[in-house]
């Protein structure tokens, strides 16, 4: 019998991190209901001390979550503790994950604290957090850069005090696949009672070897393994959910573990994920990306016609890749619409959601022959959380672009319920539309991210536009779809807009953690 690897998932806490990626409460409980679908065993919902935004995202989180465990992130400090042991109150199983640096250099330079007080205060803090939960977790932050013996004296520590887990962080993505399994194998063989916790492995990517360095320390010995969606998160980001999970079931004859993952969540979620965030997959990441079971050399097509084996490792479909296209067009049902998306495992939050992605459907149903479950996504977009207020509302748009010629762009924007117009020139289409829609909107705000993105293939595709907005520490995303790139982008700006004038207050605190 394979021991069970507990998949921890981090998307909502450290993926969050990442510069832009920041959620808003409803964004962040849409998340959380995929990564249910998806089953993973822990749900690392936020950092509750780090706004009372984040408290009220873990808060509801743990209410409605029922078949994952619900974890808060928290600081040694008691108010810290005692705020993430309030935010969980709710869950059917709620944890708690107290973190301290453990470094020589974290300690003395950052914390300015000497090795004893931190010791102290590790395990005051679980001490704490043991009375909201039986279920907490315990992490020395820079793990990967601490000393071998105080790692072990501060693990024999917090178990005696009641940590169920110890998680081992490479914090700055250090160390290299045989060091970091070495670590494991020493530590359980060296903590006295290391056999009543179980140990966990979190590994940043700095080096490109997150993955890889889990999976070694899994071979040692962690049965628990924390991980991101698409692999975001600070820097370089995180160890990857769907690399890990499909290393483990494709070379099931090497690793001792299995995940209860339900692996045709995968690319769903990966999607979704990076629909909220404004994070595009590149099209070579494993897994998920557009090219990872493409074939362009014609002897892989050949030996992939012949026997797929041949050139895949996987297969696309059980992953939640697949070539369904939906039949519908400008003449088919409201009813139909709805049915294709609750396959797609989208649910709309009221009649009035529905009503207005059905109207994009049929809109965009006018424009191209073919749409796929893509197009509906896109078409979805936030009204899957609930319809958000449209303030500034596209009305028209008219731009000229001609070579050798200056672009220029007049912009029709209503803003309750009155039409505003607006020209301006620019370097190009693109930006002469975003300048014309600052003269009306005049938010102030720095454009830090303008990506695009083809939803399908075809010259026909819909372009999925992603803008990222800043003013004043606060950051928001905007997503804008259309057959019309620039169409795309003008609504994706005012999407962002939006957010940033009228939206849920949610700025990133950026806190130095596991």
């Amino acid at each position: 019998m394979k021991d069970h690897l507990i998949v921890f998932d981090t998307t909502l806490r450290d993926g969050e991190q990442s510069p832009g990626a920041a959620m808003t409460k409803e964004e962040k409980i849409r998340v959380a209901r995929q990564l249910e679908k998806l089953r993973v065993d822990v749900i690392e919902a936020g950092f509750p001390a780090s706004s009372p935004g984040d408290f009220e995202a873990v808060r509801a989180i743990a209410g409605m979550i029922k078949d994952s465990t619900v974890c808060a992130l928290t600081r040694t400090s008691d108010l810290d503790v005692q705020k993430a042991g309030e935010a969980i109150r709710p869950a059917a199983r709620g944890r708690i994950h107290v973190f301290i640096a453990a470094s020589p250099i974290h300690m003395e330079m950052k914390l300015r604290m000497r090795p004893e007080e931190v010791l102290e205060a590790a395990v005051r803090a679980v001490s704490l957090a043991k009375q909201y939960t039986d279920d907490v977790e315990f992490s020395p932050e820079d793990a990967g850069r601490s000393e071998f013996d105080f790692l072990c004296r501060i693990s024999e520590a917090v178990i005696k005090a009641g940590a169920t887990t110890v998680n081992i962080p490479d914090t700055v993505g250090y160390n290299l696949p045989e060091v970091w399994g070495a670590l494991f194998r020493r530590l359980r063989e060296t903590v006295p009672n290391a056999d009543k916790a179980v140990w966990s492995t979190h590994c940043h990517n700095d080096l490109g070897l997150a993955v890889a360095n889990s999976l070694a320390a899994v071979a040692h010995g962690a049965r628990q393994v924390e991980c991101t969606i698409n692999g975001i998160g600070e820097r370089a980001g995180n160890a990857s959910l769907e690399e890990i999970v499909m290393a483990i079931r494709t070379r099931a004859d090497l690793m001792p573990v299995e995940t209860r993952i339900d692996i045709a969540h995968i690319v769903p979620t990966s999607k979704l994920v990076s629909q909220i965030t404004g994070y595009p997959v590149q099209p070579n990441k494993a897994i998920v990306g557009a090219n990872a079971f493409a074939h362009e050399s014609g002897i892989h097509q050949d030996g992939v016609l012949k026997h797929r084996e041949t050139y895949e490792i996987m297969l696309a479909q059980d992953v939640g890749w697949h070539n369904n296209r939906l039949t519908l067009g400008k003449l088919s049902g409201r009813n139909a619409f709805k049915t294709r998306l609750i396959e797609l495992g989208i649910v709309m939050p009221s009649e009035e959601a529905l009503n207005a992605a059905f109207i994009r459907f049929k809109e965009l149903a006018d424009k191209k022959r073919d749409i796929y479950d893509e197009d509906l996504q896109a078409i979805v977009g936030d009204d899957a959380q609930g319809p958000a207020p449209e303030y500034y509302k596209l009305v028209s748009m008219t731009v000229h672009s001609e070579t050798g010629e200056t672009p220029q762009a007049r912009i029709t924007v209503s803003t309750d319920g009155r039409e505003r117009k607006a020209e301006a020139v620019g370097s190009g289409p693109v930006d002469a539309s975003f300048k014309a829609i600052e003269r009306i909107v005049e938010s102030g705000s720095e454009l830090l991210l303008y990506s695009v993105n083809a939803i399908t293939t075809g010259t026909d595709a819909q372009g999925e536009v992603t803008v990222r907005l800043g003013k004043d520490g606060r950051v928001v995303n905007g997503q804008g779809a259309d057959t019309d790139i620039i169409v795309a982008s003008a609504k994706a700006y005012l999407n962002a807009v939006n957010k940033l004038a009228h939206g849920p207050t949610r700025v990133n605190p950026q806190y130095d953690t596991v």
